[in-house]
């Protein structure tokens, strides 16, 4: 039997909204004091789970809860949720990045970590310093990254800016090299977060492979984070799914994205505009959405290959907005949790000013360019940009969209539901 690297026993993690720490001295000397009687923390029996689709009542909110697992050497383990479930501080928890509230984590070898872009790096050393600096911190001996140095490299494809200082990368890549170290450098024990949707779909497909080689090859551990279902499927052997801060299910990878997707994943019964896990400044309000067809009908599915209106609802909350710098994004995936198709308002030449006396926009797809099936869709709205950082409205999962096979190559034969790659035995015949 293989022996366990990964020991998690009764994590959790408490934060306060807002504030660093407990926030106040005397919340601290409070903390303090029960610890001095042993006695315990007071503000653990406080808090709420972190559940984003309904507004809370407590300042403190527990991100993890409860959280006991093992892993074993050479598991590729799939750590999947909504956004907002916990996964990320797994993570940062497991790499020491963080500690938690309370319980404890047992780690047998090495970790290398890729939480987000630009982790571990220092923006002033250049790309080569900066593999030597991530080696010593995972323990290395120089010769030991000399002799992988070549090979790190030429998988980040940056070798032309590798003696160049990395704060003048890209994200694409940043993300490139930093793959390339933690996958490379001789760690026990690999984890990645959904950092590698930076990278394009080429280096994407390579970073997979070399994950996959890491587990399956040299017997290494992996833990993974992904939105992408088929990804996880093909490359980990056990799932672990979490809700609300709290491990709800761990099996094999199958039958982890098979509960995400049938439980765990669905859109809750919540309107839009009472939805709370949303994203954006407030000063705009989608509170509902509407498709609208070619005649003018409301309508709730969509023939492949036609006309489409999406009208988005609005509540306008902040002044006057300035409808010529409005950008809107419609964004869809699948029911395995793959994004298929993007729209977005600049890209279509889109005018929003005629609008400026509504409480509605529209934005018009002439081609509903998909495959037949059942779509989530999210939509952000933002001013001046499209960075999150001038988010004004933004929310996943806002409804689904039931997309029927269409002529859509006007050939009089109707195309298929399924999947939409080749060399595939998802289709439908």
């Amino acid at each position: 039997m293989s022996k366990v690297v990964i020991k998690a026993e009764d994590i959790s993690k408490q934060y306060r909204l807002g504030l660093v720490g407990t926030g106040t001295v005397k919340d601290d000397m409070k903390r303090w004091w029960y610890n001095l009687r042993g006695k315990e923390d007071p503000f653990l029996k406080i808090g709420e789970a972190n559940d984003r689709s309904v507004k809370g009542e407590s300042d403190y909110v527990w991100s993890l809860r409860d959280i006991n697992f093992e892993i074993h050497q050479g598991d590729s383990v799939g750590i999947i949720g909504r956004n907002g479930a916990g996964k990320s501080t797994l993570l940062k928890i497991l790499s020491q990045v963080t500690q938690p509230t309370t319980g404890k984590i047992y780690t047998k070898g090495r970790i290398a970590s890729l939480l987000e872009v630009g982790t571990g790096f220092h923006p002033e050393m250049t790309g080569r310093q900066n593999i030597f600096l991530n080696g010593a911190i995972l323990g290395m001996r120089k010769h030991e990254i000399q002799r992988k140095l070549d090979e790190i490299i030429a998988f980040s494809g940056v070798e032309r800016y590798i003696d160049t200082p990395v704060k003048r990368y890209s994200s694409g890549m940043y993300v490139r090299l930093a793959f390339a170290v933690a996958a490379h450098l001789e760690s026990e024990i690999l984890i990645v977060d959904e950092v590698l949707a930076v990278g394009d779909a080429e280096f994407q497909k390579k970073c997979l492979g070399k994950m996959n080689d890491v587990s399956k090859g040299e017997g290494r551990t992996v833990l993974f984070v992904s939105h992408n279902m088929a990804a996880v499927k093909s490359l980990c052997t056990k799932g672990i799914v979490l809700e609300n801060g709290k491990v709800v299910f761990g099996s094999d990878a199958e039958s982890a994205v098979n509960y995400y997707l049938t439980n765990a994943s669905q859109v809750k019964d919540t309107s839009i505009a009472d939805r709370t896990d949303r994203i954006g400044s407030g000063a705009i309000k989608v509170i509902g959405i509407d498709l609208i067809n070619q005649k003018g009908e409301i309508v709730d599915q969509v023939i492949s290959g036609d006309w489409l209106k999406v009208r988005l609802n609005l509540n306008i909350n902040l002044g006057v907005i300035d409808y010529s710098k409005l950008f809107v994004g419609i964004a869809l995936r699948d029911q395995e949790e793959t994004r298929v198709v993007s729209f977005f308002s600049d890209e279509m030449g889109t005018d929003f000013t005629k609008f400026k006396d509504k409480d509605y926009i529209d934005l018009v797809i002439p081609q509903f360019n998909l495959r037949g099936g059942m779509y989530d869709v999210a939509f952000q709205l933002s001013l001046g940009s499209t960075r999150v950082d001038d988010f004004i409205d933004g929310l996943e999962k806002a409804m689904n969209i039931d997309v029927l096979p269409g002529d859509f190559w006007k050939s009089g034969k109707l195309n298929r539901t399924g999947n939409y790659a080749i060399l595939t035995s998802n289709f439908e015949n």
